[in-house]
């Protein structure tokens, strides 16, 4: 429930902190004394909608923070907790709005998005006025109060997941069968491919490999010629290396009649033809080391260019053919094998969709069945609301074509306000003032289930009678049993029933300014007399009144 409220610079409201207690509090005080900024307050805390105008005149920011207890076990909690918050101890909702508009959410001192603060919020408190719509006008709400009231909450979150395996399993069958089909269509190219790229059969750093190997006998093709003509002049009929030879022996004959003089020459000579000598052994190993076969080069470039060509046909590079051929393959195998696999995926699919449209069904008998045990709880709460010419309908529609996460149905609540009328949707059919009466209804068929525990209700008995307005008391009491309910009332019948009342008013502000503050204070029997007789009397309070007065608070408890 919720234990505090402490508001800082919104609107009116200076500062103001407040604890609330178990049971039925209300909220009451003189028109425009600020009931209203309160629940501005509180909704701004749990996520409602910010705005730079809420922040008190001359600030630049305003904050409210709400303090809530809630079980261990509270679905708010484990929200949270999948959103990694922290949530020992109490959850501390705090909202800070500032002047320009911008406004920052915390939950337990954790920064989170405004998005998440309204879920969280929306487990922990409900706030419904005279005009207030939310529960009523949405068919999907109407849905959930049914499976509220007839404990099938549980239930309905299985087929949610039931429903959510059907549709996967018929995406998972579309996702093959196109996959199938797009195969078919391009099974001749592929089978004529995987044809060709075995055939080919591409190898891992072939490419590298074969233009290497290519590279180096264009080379040796382009120097042979040359090193050929070296080996020819060495070893020809041109070769100096025979003239040498006779020119140095002829030299070394001459030596002995002339010692001294030609024994450097013989001798240089002699070096000059050990080096030629070398030189036509390096020219011979050197043509024989380019020696290559033409037709191996003629092979080698033939594998490239076929390669090369295959990866421009598939729009590849050479080193990816290898993994488009298993591509292929897969693509082949997955065409020859798809039509069993299509027929497993379809099979699984006609499974699931019984699954689910028996879950459905029997969630929709279970509902119908419901639907008129509602209908007579909420019938039985009206006499008393002076709704007793009125008539309360739960009508559930079932159709297969519109099955969903939710089921099969939709709920709709119908009423017939006055005997004669055609019943119709509460929304088009009831009045606001009906409205409000037949939520309240509503709230306490379901008071102990399906409700937040904190309700807060703004207003509801305007423009309603004394009998009538007393009705209404009752029933906030009797909720007030099982949850924490909120009440801001001008009827003295309600206030009279309250454990708690505050008393809201306008005042000077504390700064000493010509400013005017709110104010909220929770008051005693006494005051509470004198409270419950301004609210009989209006602005003069007689002591009929206060008799008056005495009598409703004695006779409320």
């Amino acid at each position: 429930m919720l234990v505090q409220l402490a508001i800082r610079d919104i609107v009116l409201i200076e500062r103001l902190d407040l604890d609330f207690s178990a049971g039925l509090s209300v909220l009451t005080g003189e028109t425009g004394a600020g009931k209203s900024i309160l629940l501005d307050s509180l909704s701004l805390a749990l996520g409602g909608r910010g705005d730079g105008g809420l922040v008190r005149h001359g600030e630049d920011k305003g904050q409210v923070t709400a303090v809530f207890d809630v079980p261990m076990v509270h679905p708010a909690r484990a929200l949270l907790r999948d959103n990694n918050i922290d949530d020992d101890g109490d959850l501390i909702f705090r909202r800070v709005q500032s002047a320009d508009g911008r406004t920052r959410a915390y939950i337990n001192d954790q920064t989170v998005s405004v998005q998440l603060m309204r879920q969280v919020g929306q487990h922990l408190v409900e706030i419904h006025g005279q005009h207030d719509d939310r529960a009523l006008v949405d068919t999907a709400a109407h849905r959930m109060l049914l499976d509220a009231f007839a404990g099938l909450t549980e239930e309905a979150l299985t087929l949610g997941d039931t429903y959510r395996r059907w549709r996967e399993a018929e995406r998972s069958y579309k996702t093959h069968k196109a996959k199938v089909e797009a195969a078919a269509r391009e099974a001749d190219y592929l089978r004529a491919s995987v044809e060709e790229l075995e055939s080919l059969n591409p190898q891992d750093g072939e490419e590298e490999d074969l233009a290497e190997r290519r590279s180096r006998m264009q080379k040796s093709e382009r120097i042979a010629g040359d090193i050929s003509e070296a080996s020819d002049f060495l070893n020809g009929h041109g070769s100096p290396v025979p003239l040498l030879a006779s020119m140095m022996r002829r030299l070394e004959r001459k030596s002995a009649e002339a010692p001294g003089l030609l024994e450097e020459t013989v001798s240089l000579l002699g070096a000059a033809l050990d080096t030629l000598s070398s030189a036509q052994m390096e020219v011979e190993a050197a043509l024989r080391r380019t020696e290559f076969d033409p037709r191996e080069l003629e092979r080698v470039e033939e594998r490239l260019f076929a390669l090369r060509a295959a990866g421009r046909k598939y729009s590849v590079s050479v080193a990816d053919l290898p993994a488009l051929a298993e591509k292929m393959i897969a693509d082949l195998a997955d065409l020859d094998a798809g039509e069993d696999k299509l027929g497993k995926l379809e099979k699984a699919v006609g499974e699931a969709k019984a699954m689910y449209f028996a879950a459905a069904q029997s969630l929709s008998t279970k509902r119908q069945n419901a639907a008129s045990a509602l209908a007579d709880v909420v019938m039985a709460e009206l006499p008393a609301l002076k709704l007793e010419r009125a008539r309360f309908m739960v009508q559930v529609t079932a159709d297969a074509g519109n099955a969903s996460a939710d089921g099969i149905d939709v709920v709709e609540f119908h009423v017939q306000t006055n005997p004669g009328t055609r019943p119709g949707p509460i929304m088009k059919v009831a009045s606001g003032g009906e409205l409000s009466r037949f939520l309240l209804a509503l709230k306490v068929a379901l008071a102990d289930r399906g409700s937040a525990p904190t309700l807060v209700f703004d207003e509801i008995d305007t423009g309603v009678g004394g009998a009538v307005a007393d009705a209404i008391g009752q029933r906030l009491k009797r909720l007030s049993d099982t949850v924490q309910v909120l009440s801001v009332t001008h009827a003295p019948q309600v206030a009279a029933r309250a454990a708690t009342h505050l008393l809201i008013s306008k005042g000077p502000a504390s700064d000493g300014s010509d400013k005017i503050a709110t104010a909220v204070a929770t008051i005693g029997p006494d005051h509470r007399v004198e409270e419950i007789a301004r609210m009989l009397a209006g602005a003069s309070v007689t002591d009929e009144a206060r008799a008056a007065a005495a009598k409703l608070l004695a006779g409320s408890h």
